[in-house]
């Protein structure tokens, strides 16, 4: 059998959307969450749990408490699901790489309806004292005797090289932060709603130079889930979403630290497998869901994608209007990571869901058919594109 590579995942389609209660310390267990977003995702799908057949999460595996919900055994017997595909991802599928995953095991026959979930109760964890420092998780004591407690802190080394090398200043990058909260106006589950001006930003206390508390995503409680289906269901579902191209990679090492070129990231590989698998380009997306786990990542995924130069992304969204909902550019729509909270990459595939499907309420933009969603930062990277038109 000759498989056509470049076409597989355009097998593939997201049939049904759900999520759960979200929000600061709902002081909800993560199963109560999970259950949530998976039965509403299969209803909106118009499936049972008997029409499930494949399942899949990541990270299936023991990590800080609140960084993951339940294990796909679990869920697998809470439901009572005949699988024929099953699938825990400690590594190496990474946020939001599972829906690929999802995409070619139903394009390639091992499943028909694939169930896909990620749950994140952090904001309790941290409010009861449970969640220790991440970096104190990792199998890397020389991060701690230089210094290294945070994330934040390895993407500020990024941000600094790119302020550096390319002349980018912080009343450009504000601009990532003052996009969210202005999209977050519009979404009553957004975490953070209040405006925030550019001073807000500039004076708010610093994490690590250059990076202050406004460009760090929000820990939050929550569950989405998605089915992903065989594009053949597509007409016994009311608002399918289809597959167009995914893209991914582990360029060099997956060592944050030991990245030898900070002029890029992994995202560069990304978008150079997803653009090389579809005809389409930069200039036909209509909406961009770009992660912003810390907003310096989105400033490398714009360059990465081809929206501008290396080193342009700075003056590419000063002012926010290329990047407004009515801009040329509309990005991160529900308000991102650093408004409507971190979800993981699941909040901005759910918010690219609801606008191709026109259910996105105040935020809807208007004539859209093609959304891009990436997810990951530093070594790490996940692109897709979706549209609602074939």
């Amino acid at each position: 059998m000759t498989i056509d590579r470049q076409a597989v995942e355009r097998q593939a389609i997201v049939s049904g959307i759900g999520r759960s209660a979200t929000g600061r310390r709902l002081n909800r267990p993560a199963l109560d969450l999970t259950l949530d977003a998976c039965l509403a995702a299969i209803a909106d799908a118009g499936l049972t749990p008997r029409d499930i057949d494949g399942l899949t999460s990541w990270p299936d595996q023991a990590v800080p408490f609140g960084f993951s919900g339940p294990r796909v055994s679990d869920l697998h017997s809470l439901l009572r699901l005949d699988l024929s595909w099953i699938l825990g991802c400690g590594d190496g599928a990474n946020v939001t790489g599972i829906l690929g995953i999802a995409a070619h095991a139903v394009a390639t026959g091992l499943a028909r309806h694939v169930l896909v979930y990620r749950t994140v109760t952090e904001s309790t964890a941290q409010g009861t004292g449970r969640r220790p420092a991440v970096m104190s998780q990792m199998p890397a004591p020389w991060r701690t005797t230089y210094g290294v407690g945070s994330p934040a802190q390895l993407a500020a080394l990024w941000a600094r090289h790119h302020f550096d090398r390319y002349g980018t200043t912080r009343e450009q990058l504000a601009w990532v932060a003052l996009n969210d909260r202005r999209n977050a106006a519009d979404n009553p589950d957004a975490i953070f709603r209040d405006p925030m001006t550019l001073d807000d930003y500039l004076t708010t206390r610093m994490i690590s130079n250059p990076l202050c508390l406004l460009d760090c995503d929000v820990p939050a409680d929550g569950a989405f889930a998605f089915v992903i289906s065989h594009a053949d269901h597509r007409h016994d579902t009311e608002r399918p979403v289809f597959f167009e191209a995914v893209g991914g990679g582990r360029p060099m090492t997956s060592s944050w630290e030991f990245w030898p070129d900070l002029d890029v990231m992994a995202a560069m590989k990304a978008a150079d497998q997803l653009w090389s698998r579809t005809t389409l380009r930069p200039t036909d997306v209509d909406l961009a869901y770009l992660y912003d786990g810390f907003s310096i990542f989105v400033l490398y995924w714009l360059e990465a994608l081809g929206f501008c130069a290396r080193g342009e992304s700075g003056p590419f969204i000063e002012g926010g209007t290329r990047i407004a909902r009515d801009g040329d550019l509309p990005l991160n729509t529900s308000g991102g990571q650093l408004s409507e909270g971190r979800y993981l990459g699941f909040g901005h595939a759910y918010e690219a869901f609801l606008q191709l499907r026109n259910q996105a309420g105040p935020r809807q933009v208007t004539d859209t058919q093609i959304a891009l969603v990436t997810g990951g930062g530093g070594p790490l990277a996940q692109a897709f594109l979706f549209t609602n038109d074939r």
